[in-house]
């Protein structure tokens, strides 16, 4: 490999690098401009026999018993 070789291979490295980190940049600012407008996608809804997943209320949690048994220990 010569010279004129290896600087082609040095700029083409790095103007593909640049290209790709360019790219990435745009993709994530299309992403940060649109993804205000998107819902959010509930796959629970298209699969039938799942439920859906929801968080304990205040109540729910107070009513816990938050003992542990000797014998898991």
């Amino acid at each position: 490999m010569d010279i004129d070789q290896a600087s082609t291979f040095l700029c083409g490295s790095i103007l593909i690098g640049i290209g790709v980190i360019v790219v990435v940049a745009v993709i994530v600012a299309v992403n940060n401009i649109f993804s205000r407008y998107w819902k959010p996608v509930q796959w629970v809804h298209n699969v039938p026999g799942m439920q859906s997943q929801r968080f304990a209320t205040e109540e729910e949690l107070k009513t816990i018993d938050k003992t542990v048994d000797p014998a898991l220990k």
